[in-house]
């Protein structure tokens, strides 16, 4: 078994003497305390990152208290459950100590430092990337109060070229929470990003909100599936961007409608838009989700069930206050943003369009002709979606972003 650690006490390091060989005080969470043959005492913190055990330098005691060493692991565990290494942090800073000046990155890096332990871990991770993809290479070296705002616009203008205004907006509100930061703090005079209002378009307009840059759909994959609420509400944003219905269709999903063994969701025409009978083929992945469910709500009507009540379905508004909870902005996502992503990447890659807008139950303008074609390319849309879901995994995976091609 392994051997128990008790915590450290004061007295117990100001009482320790040196010995012939180094001595390691262990206090929990990877902190001990190294005790050096001529007397030094140095705080350390053992950890992984990447797979890798590395080692940062915490101070020297009693110059860093007991107290303030546990505080400075805290931070750093904070750090490492947001997907950043604790050791980058204190380079940028003994960088910027060395140049004797504050800059943008140290003074960002202290900030999501102090804020991030009280933020969900996929929020914080979202926020520290726009600011080491987006800001640092270009400002991060800079002392923050020198930074104006056309310097500050261009590097948002690299952001708003690729398309993804949603993302130069979040931008732009985290550097000025950053400029506040260190007004407050004595070491800026004033927050320049307030000077670019209306700079960059607005990012709402007649379309929902969506994600279709890959690596931002990847890194929404991970957050749902690091989700902390409800199974019901976990399995449904799972299930969105794989069968990218109407999130009223979704969340009103019937066991009755659901066949196994054909991997189809029927879903009746008078649950639909357009009043005709929809086929949704399921994927592998969808058919996991599905199975994960099913011993929890299987018993019952819905799917994905009230948590109050199982004779009603889950409110409409559970999967977008989970989005909110996981730190997705309203002008980010939105449950219709599924469908968007999906049509918008579909399109791209190069599949049938009729079998996409076929797939998104789109409205039939010959109303007629919408009673009968429920089952069109059905085969290519079986192919389509599988092929739509691999996609989805690999890129959660972490796997090279390749497009996912139309088969035949």
């Amino acid at each position: 078994m392994p051997r128990r650690i008790v915590p450290l006490t004061d007295t117990k390091i100001r009482t320790i003497k040196p010995t012939e060989n180094p001595q390691k005080l262990f206090d929990g969470g990877g902190l001990f305390l190294l005790v050096t043959p001529t007397g030094g005492k140095l705080w350390r913190l053992k950890y992984r990152f990447g797979g890798i055990e590395k080692l940062l330098s915490l101070g020297t005691y009693p110059q860093t208290s007991l107290a303030e060493a546990r505080q400075k692991r805290d931070q750093a565990s904070a750090l490492m459950a947001n997907g950043v290494n604790p050791g980058d942090t204190k380079k940028a800073q003994k960088a910027a100590s060395s140049q004797e000046t504050e800059t943008f990155e140290v003074i960002a890096r202290e900030w999501y430092t102090k804020f991030a332990p009280s933020w969900a871990p996929s929020h914080g991770n979202k926020i520290i990337r726009r600011l080491e993809l987006y800001v640092f290479p270009w400002l991060g070296d800079r002392a923050i109060k020198s930074i104006t705002a056309p310097e500050l616009l261009t590097a948002l203008r690299r952001i708003e070229a690729k398309g993804t205004l949603e993302t130069a907006h979040r931008t732009q509100q985290n550097c000025g929470q950053v400029f506040r930061y260190a007004v407050a703090t004595g070491r800026a005079e004033r927050d320049p990003s307030g000077d670019l209002r209306g700079a960059i378009p607005p990012a709402s307009g007649k379309h929902m909100a969506t994600i279709t840059d890959p690596k931002e759909i990847a890194g929404l994959l991970r957050s749902i599936d690091d989700y902390r609420g409800s199974i019901v509400t976990r399995c449904a944003l799972q299930m969105a961007p794989l069968v990218f219905v109407r999130p009223g269709e979704l969340r009103q999903a019937e066991w009755s409608e659901v066949n196994f063994d054909t991997a189809e969701w029927r879903i009746p025409a008078e649950k639909m838009k357009a009043s005709v009978l929809h086929i949704v083929p399921l994927s592998r992945q969808a058919l996991d989700v599905l199975r994960e469910i099913h011993p929890l709500t299987g018993h019952g009507r819905y799917v994905f069930p009230s948590p109050r009540t199982d004779s009603r379905p889950m409110s409409s508004n559970a999967v977008l206050s989970a989005l909110r909870r996981m730190g997705y902005a309203k002008d980010e996502m939105s449950g219709h943003g599924f469908r968007s992503m999906a049509s918008t990447l579909l399109n791209e890659q190069g599949w049938n369009k009729d079998a996409i807008e076929r797939q998104l139950a789109h409205g039939e303008r010959n109303s007629v002709r919408g009673a009968y074609n429920y089952a069109e390319y059905l085969p290519e849309r079986r192919k389509m979606m599988q092929a739509w879901a691999d996609y989805l995994e690999e890129i959660k995976a972490g796997a090279k972003i390749v497009p996912i091609r139309a088969v035949g």
